[in-house]
């Protein structure tokens, strides 16, 4: 049997070897913790968090509108499906409260009666979009759904 080396204070002290193997099992636990988290999983599920509320927030606002305005719906949605037409996306409005594409719900936000802004979808890298559309149906019931949701996720909602 090996004696450990005695330190001048009079403490055993660690081996090389010793440390060695006690950061190596650190590091292979470290490793499958973040492996079993899957950080891009989970920064994808916070995003579709995120398109669920705003999709919700703007339907939500809609029917504020409507009620306060015995049943208008607010002009220029368009009534289609929900798919991924310029026409149909909800547009941020410019500095000059301007909405060159899609469907202007700048009622929604004059004041802050409805929502103090449109949300906007995580990942939309459109310079006048929001990345979320709207339509209504032939009976007016209202749409509004997320087509970029990640990970094969449906987000729409109507009402």
């Amino acid at each position: 049997m090996k004696n450990k080396k005695v330190m001048p204070n009079g403490r055993q002290g660690f081996t090389l070897l010793e440390i060695l193997l006690v950061v190596a099992a650190i590091a292979i636990l470290a490793g499958i913790v973040i492996v079993a988290i899957n950080p891009s999983k989970q920064l994808g599920e916070t995003r579709n968090a995120q398109r669920r509320t705003d999709v919700n927030t703007i339907l939500n606002a809609v029917y504020q509108y409507v009620v306060d305005n015995n049943g208008t719906v607010p002009a220029g949605i368009p009534t289609a499906t929900c798919a991924l037409v310029a026409t149909n996306e909800a547009c941020k409005l410019t500095a000059t409260g301007t909405c060159s594409t899609g469907v202007n719900l700048s009622v929604l936000t004059t004041s802050e009666k409805y929502i103090t802004a449109m949300p906007i979808d995580p990942t939309v890298s459109s310079t006048n979009g929001t990345g979320y559309y709207i339509t209504k149906s032939a009976n007016g019931r209202i749409t509004v759904c997320a087509p970029s949701a990640e990970q094969g996720a449906t987000i729409t909602v109507t009402r």
